[in-house]
C-alpha cells in the first residue's frame, strides 16, 4: 500500500462527531477495505495519502492479531488532489473498516458524476472536501505537547495545564476543548494499549 497511516484518529477540524455510530451491511476485513479506499482516491487523482484511525498497525499495514475494536471507529482520509488538500471523513459506523468502505463508496459516487458527463458538477462537490488543515493531520501527542508514549500520569498532567486555558469558561472554545478531550482520551487508550 502506498499511503501513510496516521494513528491515534486525526479527526477533521470543525467536523461534528456521530454520537451513535451504527451498525452497518458492509463486508470486507480492514486489509481489504483499507486497500480499496486507497486505489479509489488514486483513482480520482490523489496522491500523498494518509489515512488516520484509532487502529495501531504494524509495519506491514495490518492491524495486530489481539486488535480490538477501538472506542471512536471513526476515519479521516487526507490527500492531494489537483494541489489542494482534500479531506474525507466518516465515523457514522461501528467498525473502522466500515467507516473506510463508507468513504470509499463516497469517493466512487463523486466519480462517477465525471464519467457520466458532469465533471463540473464532481469539481463543485470538492470544494465541500477541501482541508482547512495540512495534509498530514496532528496527533494526540502534538495537542498536548508530549513525547509519544508518555505515562498516564504526564499525560494528565499535561491535560490539565492546557485544559486550564483551553476551557470555555476561561476564554477557550468549545472545538479546542473537545479536541483536547478527544487527545486525552486518546493518548490514554494508546498508553493502556502498550501495557498490555
Amino acid at each position: 500500500m502506498s499511503s501513510a497511516e496516521a494513528y491515534p484518529l486525526a479527526w477533521p477540524v470543525g467536523w461534528r462527531a456521530t454520537l451513535f455510530p451504527r451498525r452497518s451491511r458492509f463486508k470486507g476485513n480492514f486489509a481489504t477495505v483499507r486497500d480499496g479506499l486507497v486505489r479509489e482516491i488514486k483513482r480520482l487523482g490523489g496522491s500523498y495519502i494518509v489515512l488516520s484511525t484509532n487502529v495501531p498497525l504494524k509495519r506491514d499495514g495490518y492491524p495486530y492479531a489481539n486488535y480490538r475494536e477501538p472506542l471512536k471507529t471513526g476515519v479521516a482520509v487526507y490527500f492531494l488532489r489537483k494541489g489542494k488538500q482534500m479531506v474525507f471523513a466518516c465515523d457514522k459506523w461501528n467498525r473502522v473498516q466500515d467507516n473506510m468502505r463508507a468513504i470509499q463508496q463516497t469517493i466512487s459516487a463523486i466519480r462517477g458524476m465525471e464519467r457520466w458527463g458532469a465533471s463540473e458538477m464532481m469539481e463543485r462537490t470538492f470544494h465541500a472536501f477541501e482541508a482547512l488543515s495540512a495534509p498530514v493531520p496532528r496527533t494526540c501527542w502534538d495537542v498536548l505537547n508530549i513525547r509519544s508514549g508518555s505515562s498516564r500520569d504526564d499525560i494528565n498532567r499535561a491535560y490539565r495545564v492546557k485544559a486550564a486555558h483551553a476551557h470555555p469558561d476561561v476564554g477557550g472554545s468549545n472545538t479546542v476543548m473537545a479536541e483536547l478531550n478527544n487527545a486525552r482520551d486518546d493518548a490514554i487508550r494508546f498508553s493502556m494499549m502498550n501495557k498490555e
